[in-house]
């Protein structure tokens, strides 16, 4: 079988691919979050829009630096620019850095791999008023690549990771899937 790196370029490239693989931002999150969320995120299984995490995230990311990005849909991702052309993704805390890192990370391999431009990112905590510079180095580009593997994994079982409780579920969009 191919690697899930060079299936998941051939695709984006839209070259004749037998099983086509995608991978967006939001994939990525959540393998670093919770990989039974992941699982049902793959499904197409509709979060919860009303969870009181969801409404706060989009409020920060619908209202922060409004006017100074600009939003973009490439190919399977969707990111910010902002004007001096970093890629920018907002978060509402810095509570689960890993994952926003890793999603920004994966926006810049994207870019870099499939579309062949070179970006630095940022991550931002409006609320907190922190911005953290991001770059691909070869660390990352080995981490997003290991993760894509990874999420292939999951997404290829019939049956979803079992459920392990953790800090945050509580507020998790998926949790009746979960616990009830």
């Amino acid at each position: 079988m191919t690697d899930p790196v060079t299936r998941l370029l051939e695709t984006a490239r839209g070259s004749p691919v037998e099983d086509p693989f995608r991978v967006t931002g939001v994939m990525m999150q959540y393998y670093h979050v919770c990989e039974r969320e992941l699982w049902f995120e793959s499904r197409n299984l509709e979060i919860d829009r009303g969870n009181p995490t969801v409404v706060r995230g989009t409020r920060v990311d619908d209202t922060a630096y409004e006017d100074k990005r600009e939003n973009l849909h490439l190919g399977m991702i969707s990111l910010d620019l902002l004007e001096d052309g970093r890629v920018i993704k907002v978060k509402p805390s810095s509570i689960l850095t890993e994952p926003a890192e890793m999603q920004l990370s994966y926006y810049l391999w994207y870019l870099d791999r499939v579309v062949g431009v070179e970006k630095e990112g940022v991550l931002a905590h409006p609320s907190e008023r922190k911005r953290e510079p991001v770059k691909l180095t070869e660390e990352r580009v080995e981490k997003v690549e290991d993760a894509i593997r990874g999420i292939h994994d999951i997404v290829s079982r019939e049956e979803p990771p079992p459920a392990t409780e953790k800090p945050f579920c509580d507020s998790c969009a998926y949790h009746d899937f979960c616990w009830c």
